[in-house]
């Protein structure tokens, strides 16, 4: 499985920016899809953002549309996380997740179809 290190987060106030890091170990980096998951406190972990293996396809929940854009390096294993325009209510941890599943266009909102997960990285948005 691949291991995921998660750097980037912080401090910010509303209207700021900030860009996640997610890298990852190993030499199948390519055949994973990504996602972006956050977890606000007393709340249960939500979906924000996935990438496909090619990053052909990208998907985003409602909240983050035209705010936050995802990308991959797959030569340098490194998924990113660009938030613009941030909210107070964006403020979590953030994590990165790998899946394997070959049914991630449909699956890609559910936690269980990612093998991997990083630690976590804590978003701050002051307002």
């Amino acid at each position: 499985q691949v291991q995921l290190v998660e750097s980037g987060g912080g401090l910010v106030q509303a209207g700021g920016s900030l860009r996640l890091s997610c890298a990852a170990s190993g030499r199948t980096f390519s055949s994973y899809s990504m996602g972006w998951f956050r977890q606000a406190p007393g709340k249960e972990r939500e979906f924000v953002v996935g990438i496909s293996r090619s990053s052909g396809y990208t998907y985003y929940t409602d909240s983050v549309k035209g705010r936050f854009t995802i990308s991959r390096d797959n030569a340098e294993n490194t998924v990113y996380l660009q938030m613009n325009s941030l909210k107070p209510e964006d403020t979590a941890i953030y994590y990165c997740a790998a899946s394997r599943s070959s049914a991630y266009s449909v699956r890609y909102r559910s936690t269980d179809a990612y093998n991997s997960w990083g630690q976590g990285t804590q978003v701050t948005v002051s307002s």
